[in-house]
């Protein structure tokens, strides 16, 4: 009886129970310590669970986005929406990743985290962390030769925003050559709708994936720096939850009228393994899911704004790296300047927007906000062990942003 029971939960309710006992579970590894046997094998198996979750869901990306995007601009097209959406969408994007670096630069103003420590007892961590640095010129060039590579190197390596650029040119190229390639868009319907079956396969590991992963996030945890960071930390945390909680919540109603509680429910799924996974990119598919399934935006306009928001709408990123740049300063006792601060805001947005364009992204592009005003790359070791427990929060809000813009994208091009 109770295994029949259990079938009959959603995977939305068995993802959050696999969450939650992953919490618990990774807590209680913490307070037995790293070195016991028992969690030492346990984060092992959890690593082997976790990433084959992640490798399932990354390995449906490529496939999903070259066809989420090439069928989105097909159908948009032919409903002579294409542009409407386009420009709601990128004007959507960078609204709300200005409000966040507002939101993270305010709350650092307020508060000032950093100002009483010294970086002396982080001597050691910056000696040893050799920064990539790179200009924001460099970094520039680096991004936009990014875009446009052979397209099958791109779906080989995975260059997901490469990959967009490809599929857009793709969908426009079928659109434009009208009836005859009629079969081709079929095609690439059909290969759609193949790829969200599949997803739909691998959302039934999603709750053991989820679980493995927030247990080894939680066992691994080392609270010493934690401690010293906590001021940083809960405030980097209460200002990302400030965005992802009210502010976008607060565009969604606005706009369309849907209250928060409805979105949380449809959404939940994809909010939880972006929470677990850290990656907008891998959460994909179960993104592009539940905007269409339960948040019921139609497959052309979500086939569009989800994929590229996964690769250029990064709201948590770009508060955070704002938010580190002036933590750095306080650190350092420096008083930047609002000339300075200015270019912080440009320099985080452009960091957020082309990260997913480089190896190891986050810490060339943190590098890089912290060179544009002259604060010492080495600093970005400060940062690294608190990264990941602060990545889950700020990811989850990224994808966030993505789904709501989707719904208000839909809303606004309904209209005339």
């Amino acid at each position: 009886m109770s295994t029949m029971k259990v079938s009959k939960w959603s995977i939305n309710t068995q993802i959050l129970l696999g969450a939650v006992l992953g919490i618990l579970a990774g807590a209680y590894a913490h307070h037995l310590g790293q070195q016991s046997s028992l969690v030492q094998n346990g984060v092992y198996l959890a690593s082997m669970v976790g990433g084959v979750f992640i490798d399932l869901l990354k390995m449906l990306l490529v496939p999903l986005v070259f066809c989420s995007i090439t069928v989105g601009i097909a159908n948009l097209s032919q409903h002579q929406q294409a542009q409407r959406v386009w420009q709601s969408t990128l004007i959507f994007f960078f609204a709300t990743m200005a409000i966040a670096i507002v939101i993270g630069m305010t709350g650092m103003h307020l508060f000032k985290p950093g100002a009483g420590l010294s970086t002396a007892m982080f001597s050691d961590a910056m000696q040893q962390f050799n920064a990539n640095r790179m200009s924001v010129s460099e970094f520039i060039t680096s991004f936009l030769h990014q875009l446009f590579i052979n397209p099958f190197a791109a779906l080989a390596q995975g260059h997901v925003l490469a990959i967009v650029i490809f599929s857009l040119f793709f969908g426009i190229a079928l659109v434009l050559g009208g009836e005859r390639y009629q079969s081709l868009r079929t095609v690439m319907q059909e290969g759609l709708e193949i790829v969200m079956r599949m997803v739909s396969w691998v959302m039934h590991l999603a709750p053991l994936g989820i679980a493995a992963l927030l247990f080894k996030l939680l066992a691994q945890q080392d609270l010493t720096v934690l401690s010293v960071l906590g001021n940083f930390v809960v405030l980097v945390m209460a200002m990302t939850l400030l965005h992802g909680v009210v502010v976008l919540p607060a565009i969604l109603y606005l706009f369309t009228g849907k209250h928060a509680l409805w979105f949380w429910q449809g959404a939940r799924e994809a909010l939880v393994t972006a929470f677990a996974t850290s990656s907008s990119a891998a959460t994909l598919p179960v993104t592009l899911r539940c905007t269409t399934q339960h948040l019921h935006v139609k497959p052309e306009i979500a086939g569009f704004v989800v994929p590229l928001g996964a690769t250029v709408n990064m709201d948590g990123t770009a508060l955070y790296e704002a938010a580190a740049a002036l933590f750095i300063a306080n650190l350092m006792g420096l008083d930047l300047s609002f000339t300075q601060q200015l270019i912080v805001f440009l320099v985080s947005m452009i960091a957020a927007i082309g990260a997913p364009g480089l190896p190891s992204a986050g810490m060339v592009t943190m590098v890089m906000v912290l060179q544009s005003v002259g604060l010492p790359a080495e600093a970005i070791a400060i940062l690294l062990p608190v990264d990941r427990l602060l990545d889950t929060l700020r990811t989850t809000v990224n994808v966030e942003g993505d789904m709501v813009g989707s719904l208000v994208v839909q809303k606004l091009t309904s209209q005339r």
